[in-house]
């Protein structure tokens, strides 16, 4: 296994050629239930793809490593799939944890027309980890009270009556909660599903620290290396079709290119 390099090849043969937990962190988003043609790619997703490659998501992983598995439905037939739910049982049933339940709720969704539902604004984002995470730096936001202060009682913790007064004091900033809002990426590739990074960055920062190595099993346009590169990660990249791999490799050149000049 080399790192910062881009495997051409499916995901499951790939994967079965690397040591065992030498991936500290996988981001990816599958060609879930076949919604968009990925090029001239002859392999059709399906249950058997995608579980052969969770048992060798989990095999790969170090222990305390995370799996970030981006996945929605299709509506066929006037009903929902669910098979992004189907697909996080089958995680946990083969030893991974289901650290969190993400979403990420996209702020320029294109609207429904004549259908019975609301307008789809959301992907499922399922954290996984290999027990406990070994890494967790979370994104921190403003608190709209910060620095206020205010008095309240507890029940049962003491003093008269049962209950004891308690002074609060609200800090400047708290945990990002687990519904991101990021807007669907602007597509000046010939990929037609690229990750908006900014998305992609914010989980490389979460859930592991510099120096280790990001993985994306369907790389596809190469969003996930850029943002491993431009926050002092390795990255390992595999896609099946080849016109993609040359896309990300591009995209990697392009990148180093701009750093080296920056330098």
């Amino acid at each position: 296994m080399e790192i910062d390099k881009i495997y051409c090849g499916d995901s499951r043969d790939v994967l079965s050629e690397f040591n065992d937990g030498c991936i500290d962190l996988t981001v990816t988003s599958p060609p879930y239930d076949n919604l968009r043609k990925y090029g001239d790619s002859k392999s059709t997703w399906n249950s058997e793809m995608f579980k052969g490659i969770a048992r060798q998501l989990y095999r790969i992983t170090k222990d305390g490593g995370v799996v970030v598995w981006i996945v929605n439905d299709k509506t066929e037939n006037g009903s929902k799939t669910c098979t992004s739910m189907e697909q996080c049982l089958y995680f946990k049933e083969i030893g991974f944890n289901v650290n969190d339940v993400m979403l990420w709720e996209k702020t320029n969704s294109m609207p429904v027309v004549k259908q019975p539902r609301y307008t789809d604004v959301f992907e499922y984002m399922f954290i996984f980890s290999k027990g406990k995470p070994k890494t967790f730096s979370p994104i921190m936001i403003p608190c709209k009270c910060a620095g206020y202060n205010y008095n309240s009682t507890a029940k049962k913790m003491g003093g008269e009556n049962g209950r004891r007064e308690l002074n609060y004091h609200v800090n400047n900033e708290k945990i990002k909660g687990n519904i991101w809002q990021c807007g669907i990426a602007q597509n000046k590739t010939n990929h037609p599903a690229v990750f908006p990074e900014s998305l992609v960055v914010d989980h490389i920062l979460s859930w592991s620290k510099e120096g280790d190595v990001v993985l994306d099993p369907f790389m596809g346009s190469g969003t996930t290396a850029l943002a491993a590169i431009k926050n002092n990660r390795h990255y390992i990249g595999i896609d099946v079709n080849p016109d993609y791999c040359k896309l990300s490799e591009d995209r990697i050149n392009d990148v180093w290119e701009h750093m080296k000049k920056q330098n």
